[in-house]
């Protein structure tokens, strides 16, 4: 599933050379939504990985951009039928070899 979000950028980081063959970088969006009156200003970061890290050096900070973002959530095996996660935090899961690993959406622009 696809999603879109229209924000102001206000941080890029640099890009992170993972190992030899995988590559992230990460930025931050603002979104500000009026609410009743009210201005609701939210910060999403997001992570681009391979190829897509070079599409940030596209914009400068403070330039509204247009993020194409999916939401994935891999659940790996579940242990004694029970789904991995802590209530009202980030969402986590196991792979087969047992380790926890944490929820990231994948973003390109």
């Amino acid at each position: 599933m696809s999603f879109e979000i229209t924000g102001k950028l206000v941080v890029k980081y640099n890009t992170m050379q993972r190992s030899e063959t995988f590559k992230t970088r990460e930025f931050v969006i603002e979104k500000s939504d009026d609410i009743n009156g009210r201005i609701i200003t939210n910060y999403i970061k997001f992570r681009a990985v391979q190829d897509r890290t070079a599409i940030v050096d596209r914009f400068n900070e403070g330039e509204t951009v247009k993020v194409y973002f999916n939401i994935r959530y891999p659940l790996g095996k579940r242990r004694q039928g029970k789904l991995h996660h802590q209530p009202g935090r980030m969402a986590y899961g196991s792979n087969d070899a047992g380790r926890r690993h944490r929820w990231r959406p994948h973003a390109g622009l």
